[in-house]
């Protein structure tokens, strides 16, 4: 049972930080499309950083993901033997 529980955390922490990445730039406004630079900051660092929305986002995109693969695998009964090779085997 423990096992299991780690293992559901450990696929939802991946799909989480993938998601992270792609959710990052959703709404970001560069000092430069501000036209207010800060000295020593490069031109295309966020004006104003919005941790906790991407944070949200990253949760709930990454919640419908994760729910998606759990009811794939688990009620479908899809799985890494499903896919079909597309390297010949020679």
């Amino acid at each position: 049972m423990a096992q299991q529980i780690f293992s559901t955390c450990a696929v939802y922490f991946v799909v989480w930080w993938i998601t992270l990445f792609a959710v990052l730039p959703f709404g970001l406004r560069t000092q430069a499309e501000d036209n207010h630079v800060v000295l020593g900051t490069v031109e295309s660092a966020p004006t104003k950083f919005r941790g906790g929305r991407v944070v949200l986002i990253t949760t709930l995109v990454s919640a419908v993901i994760y729910g998606a693969w759990y009811v794939s695998s688990h009620y479908l009964g899809f799985g890494f033997d499903s896919i079909p090779p597309i390297v010949p085997r020679y």
